[in-house]
């Protein structure tokens, strides 16, 4: 408990210092903004957090109260499937060209999507993708987006699902609560990877509205491959906060990974 109240002391601090540090191009440590997108009646953004060597502590995608309240859950048919008319591209700092992700996809699914029963809630798709958003965008071969990585690039118990253009192929821990074939719980958030042409390319958070909406503080671990194929930072955790009207996804707890 004294290990969570001071790694929230601690987020809570870099933020009081975010306009000071953001786009400083000449620091090498703090909390460095990517530019703010308009989504519903809200805004969301990303930002990384870098200490005093430049190495990077957390990236972050940011959402605040407006968007959060803005955002309407379906009434048509549930678990309808991806949309792509709720999606928004947020760009990275400059800075956060040190770790491996180069832009964030925030996907809204007011109806949720398949499997029935399952992950049809209205939720978010929070994407923190390796390429860049016109890379994705022509993610529409069939053969390369059912072209799946090697089994130790992937965390053990990920199960491959249908792939969907412009996205990739989502991998999701079957040992999740809400996957559970003899005791599921309702789905709150889960980790999924992501690949394309048997390259791993995104990390993503899925997590519940209401989740989002009533949780102050959650970390979680994410799930490790055996291997990388690409030299980086990569997370370890991810964790969700909330300071002034803001609700932060953050993915932390970076450690160094040689391509392997």
């Amino acid at each position: 408990m004294k290990k969570l109240f001071l790694a929230t002391a601690v987020i809570a601090i870099a933020f009081s210092s975010c306009k000071k540090e953001d786009n400083n191009s000449n620091s090498k440590g703090g909390i460095f903004k990517g530019p703010e997108t308009e989504m519903y009646h809200g805004k969301a953004w990303t930002w990384i957090q870098l200490d005093n060597q430049g190495n990077p502590e957390r990236v972050a995608i940011a959402i605040n109260d407006a968007a959060l309240s803005s955002v309407t859950p379906g009434s048509g048919s549930t678990g309808s499937g991806h949309t792509h008319e709720n999606n928004e591209v947020l760009a990275f700092h400059p800075k956060a060209a040190v770790t491996p992700f180069q832009h964030a996809w925030l996907n809204w699914n007011p109806n949720g999507h398949p499997p029935a029963g399952i992950y049809d809630k209205p939720h978010f798709d929070l994407h923190f993708y390796m390429v860049p958003s016109t890379e994705r965008e022509a993610y529409v071969d069939p053969v390369k987006l059912n072209a799946d990585p090697a089994a130790t690039y992937l965390p053990a118990n990920y199960m491959g699902g249908d792939p969907v253009p412009t996205m990739g192929k989502h991998w999701v821990d079957i040992t999740s609560p809400e996957l559970n074939p003899t005791n599921p719980q309702p789905f709150t958030q889960t980790f999924i990877y992501g690949s394309y042409d048997s390259k791993v390319v995104f990390y993503e958070p899925m997590i519940t509205l209401d989740f989002l909406k009533t949780t102050s503080n959650f970390v979680r671990d994410i799930p490790q491959p055996a291997q990388f194929q690409k030299s980086g930072y990569y997370p370890t955790k991810m964790r969700i906060t909330k300071q002034d009207g803001v609700t932060n996804i953050i993915l932390e707890g970076m450690v160094y990974r040689g391509q392997s």
